[in-house]
């Protein structure tokens, strides 16, 4: 297996601005980022070689308000002093194959995939030149991606892009697709805790128990190093579904539209600064966190 050079941040999303908002809601005034305050941004630019002098592109495909998304990240992004900040108006997969946008990603040291829709992520950049150079740069060099809400969902090889979370136990129910394909052997879901999204991992998992689901709750993310080890970031939660000593499951037997039954699946819960080894399939529980760590998101005695 080919250790990646890159890293990998995955985010479990804040405020939704895109597909997924209320009747209620005003899309023209979003509210900011919730998980800039807990230091994930900030996270992402200290873990790039050249921190705050990167060159950081935000790629708003998945939004549909890429406008007032790219606006969002820039302003963040500047708060941190990181700068010059590019965005990236691919909306369809013509615009992925702009020599423009090819220079870019070539140069660029951080890409960041706001939320939206995941299979908007797969189906524009699927097979593109774009997605071949962000792989190849991941695997040899020192590139970070990050993804939030659909940009994390995205970044496995295998994506949930469907399932109501009321109905994610019965069969068929939920839909799985290829993703962009950063990291194998795991399935993502965001949003976790706050829409009860259990049943999607859960049946995510119980059809393929070689995968490890990923449950990322919002303001939570996880910083994934030579492409194995995972390390909690942000303030929220991070669920764990592994299914390698799942005793039984009916889900190959039932017929579609039924029930499906699991026995014995494991679930662990991550916090800051916990890790997780996907080579040894081992947590590792950090025993003391001081509050001023856990604000600013720096690991304790760094």
């Amino acid at each position: 297996m080919t250790v990646p050079k890159g890293k990998l941040i995955i985010i479990g999303g804040a405020v939704d601005m895109n597909t997924n908002l209320g009747a209620q809601e005003n899309i023209l005034k979003p509210d900011h980022l919730k998980f800039f305050e807990q230091g994930i941004l900030k996270r992402i630019i200290t873990e790039s070689a050249k921190q705050s002098a990167s060159k950081v592109e935000v790629i708003t495909t998945a939004s549909q308000i890429p406008e007032l998304v790219g606006e969002e990240y820039t302003e963040a992004f500047n708060y941190l002093l990181a700068n010059p900040i590019g965005v990236m108006d691919i909306r369809k997969r013509e615009d992925a194959s702009n020599p423009e946008y090819l220079e870019r990603i070539r140069k660029c040291d951080v890409v960041m995939f706001s939320g939206g829709d995941q299979l908007r992520l797969s189906s524009i950049f699927g097979g593109t030149e774009f997605l071949q150079i962000m792989k190849s740069r991941y695997e040899n060099e020192h590139f970070v991606i990050a993804g939030t809400s659909a940009g994390a969902a995205a970044a496995s090889t295998n994506m949930i892009y469907r399932g109501q979370s009321s109905k994610a136990l019965i069969k068929g129910e939920v839909q799985i697709t290829a993703g962009l394909g950063f990291i194998d052997s795991v399935i993502i879901d965001t949003h976790f805790v706050q829409r009860g999204r259990i049943g999607r991992l859960l049946y995510a998992v119980a059809s393929n128990p070689g995968m490890l689901g990923i449950g990322l709750g919002e303001d939570a993310g996880l910083l994934i190093t030579d492409g194995t080890m995972m390390e909690a970031i942000g303030s929220g939660m991070t669920i764990l579904v592994n299914g390698r000593k799942m005793a039984e499951t009916n889900i190959y037997d039932v017929e579609m539209g039924s029930p499906v039954s699991i026995k014995n699946m494991r679930v662990s819960v991550m916090s800051i600064f916990d890790k997780y080894d996907l080579l040894t399939n081992q947590l590792m529980i950090k025993k003391s966190i001081s509050a001023e760590d856990t604000l600013l998101n720096t690991s304790p005695g760094s």
